[in-house]
Formats: structure tokens, sequence, C-alpha cells
């Protein structure tokens, strides 16, 4: 399916103009996919889990993104999760869906974000080849020729784009925005000066907090919180403190919950979901546990979590 040239483009507009107020108020939300202990999709324990995301009032909601092994899911799971997503949000938060692998796939993801009502497509690193220049903006062609909603792009893994690159998908009348993954700032700057005024970008770093005033001085305060699936106190906090210039609150929250958060997301590949994930088991959340090819937290590991989930929330005056 192409999508017709004369695509609306006011509606483009309107949720890059939301996009851009609710990144300016909050973290964005990427909210952990729930299953049942057999590893079955859980909608009911995801729906109660999505809904105490969103009351918590983030900038936009990502589905079925990495965070929420988007990689893991069927066509199926894939709508369900939007659909529930769509629904809790009414309309509170943007609701931007994952798609991912080759156009043609991620096409197929797109079609089913537009049915069920999300706003906006976050375009994932596509599968396992690398690929020149020309080759990644012929993807993100592809998948923008074929549906109605914004894309942004996420530059990660082999993806990343020179300034000319982003002249020209920036210029795709739907292509929005970029998550950047790779913390190369240097490239970042000459990014954010090739694009067009009112192009989005967003920090998508491992535990974004880190990093988060490095980017600020290259123009991208925004940016997305794994610590919002399991802690959004704390996310919270910090997002106000960097917000305000507070950074003696901002120091005292890196140094005594997210840097140790990242030392020990780092024993592990796949930490950095099955971590956030286990964290919002230790909070009561039904979230069950992650699809292979993850595995769960070691009993030490996860013993080590609770002790540094505690010290966080204490920070913050919040409760296990």
């Amino acid at each position: 399916m192409r999508v017709s040239p004369d695509t609306d483009q006011s509606g483009t507009a309107a949720v890059a103009r939301r996009l851009k107020d609710g990144m300016a108020n909050g973290v964005l939300s990427f909210p952990l996919t729930a299953f049942h202990e057999d590893g079955s999709l859980d909608p009911d324990g995801f729906r109660a889990y999505v809904a105490e995301r969103i009351a918590t009032a983030p900038g936009a909601v990502f589905p079925a993104c990495g965070t929420g092994e988007f990689f893991s899911l069927d066509e199926d799971e894939y709508r369900q999760v939007v659909t529930i997503t769509v629904e809790e949000s009414a309309g509170r938060a943007p609701v931007v869906a994952g798609v991912g692998y080759g156009w043609a796939q991620a096409t197929r993801f797109a079609r089913i974000a537009e049915e069920a009502g999300a706003d906006a497509l976050l375009v994932l690193p596509h599968y396992l080849v690398a690929a020149p220049q020309d080759g990644l903006v012929a993807q993100l062609e592809a998948v923008a020729a074929r549906t109605r909603l914004p894309l942004i792009t996420y530059q990660r893994g082999q993806v990343a784009y020179t300034a000319d690159s982003l002249r020209r998908i920036a210029a795709l009348p739907n292509v929005i925005g970029l998550k950047d993954g790779h913390s190369d700032l240097d490239r970042l700057q000459r990014l954010t000066l090739a694009a067009p005024e009112g192009f989005l970008f967003f920090n998508g770093a491992a535990t974004a907090e880190i990093q988060a005033r490095a980017y600020a001085t290259v123009g991208v305060p925004a940016y997305s919180s794994a610590v919002h699936a399991f802690a959004p106190e704390i996310a919270n906090a910090c997002f106000t403190a960097l917000r305000d210039g507070d950074h003696g609150t901002v120091d005292k929250l890196l140094r005594d919950f997210y840097v140790p958060f990242v030392e020990l997301r780092d024993r592990v590949p796949g930490y950095a979901v099955s971590l956030v994930k286990a964290a919002a088991r230790l909070r009561g959340r039904p979230v069950g546990p992650v699809r292979a090819p993850l595995t769960d937290p070691t009993p030490g590991d996860l013993a080590d979590l609770r002790t540094l989930l505690t010290t966080g929330l204490d920070l913050v005056g919040a409760a296990l």
C-alpha cells in the first residue's frame, strides 16, 4: 500500500506540536509489555500497568518498543498492546508505537498501529545488516510512503545518519523527528544544525538521565526514561531537577542511584530490559518475566537491585 501524496499534513503538524509540548514537560515513557509466567501476553496486566504509567503525566508513551520487547511480539500481540495503550491514554499523552525489521514488515506493523489509533510511529533500527547512507534513507522512505502516521526514526546500532541524510529524511512530509542512541555528540550536533526548524530530537541512550545534561548542551534536552517504567517518582524528580537547573539534586540522584543502576545493568547483556522488568515486579506491578532470548536477573543481582531501588525511592521520599 503506497499512501497518496496528498496525505493531510495538518495532522502530522498537530502531532509534532503535541510531542514537542510533551517533551518539554515530561519524560518519554517506554512501557514494559506484561506476560504471564508461561510467557503468553497478559492483556489485563498490561492494561493496569500502562494506565499507571499514563497517570504520571509522561510527555508521550511509546508502546511496543525496545523496553516493551517489540522483537518478541507477534502481530496479534502487537495490536493488543497498541490498542490498550491508545484506550488507556484517551488523548492524555501522544501514543507513538514501535515498528521495525525491514521496511516491508515495518509497514505491516505500521498498518496495525494506524488501525489501533496510534498518533505516530518510532521506526526502530532495521534487522541485522549494515547499510550505506542511501540505503538508510531508502528504508525510511519506503515506510513513510506506506503510512499516514508521522514517523520518528531511531538511530542506534547499525543506523547512524550523516547530516546530508538527515536533510533528506527531514524533507519527507511525515518524518518529524529522530531518537538518538549513539551518544556521539559531535555527530548529533551536526544533525541538529542540519535539521529544519521544528524537527524533533530526543536522547534515547540507555539510562538517558546519565547523559541528559550533555545532550542538552547540543540542543537536545528531551529524553526517554527506562526508570520511568518502574519508578516514575525517581524519573520525574530527576526530570524536574534537570529542567529547573537544580544540579545538587541531579548530582545526588546520579551518584546514589543512576550510576549504580548502570553498573548493575552492565553486568549481563539484556539487563537493560530485564532489570527494568524485575524492578517493576519488585514494586508489585503485574508485568511478568521477560521473553527469550532475554533472561531474568540472578538471585544475587535481584537482591542488589532491591537494595538500589530502595535507596532511589528513599531519595525522593517514595515507598517500595
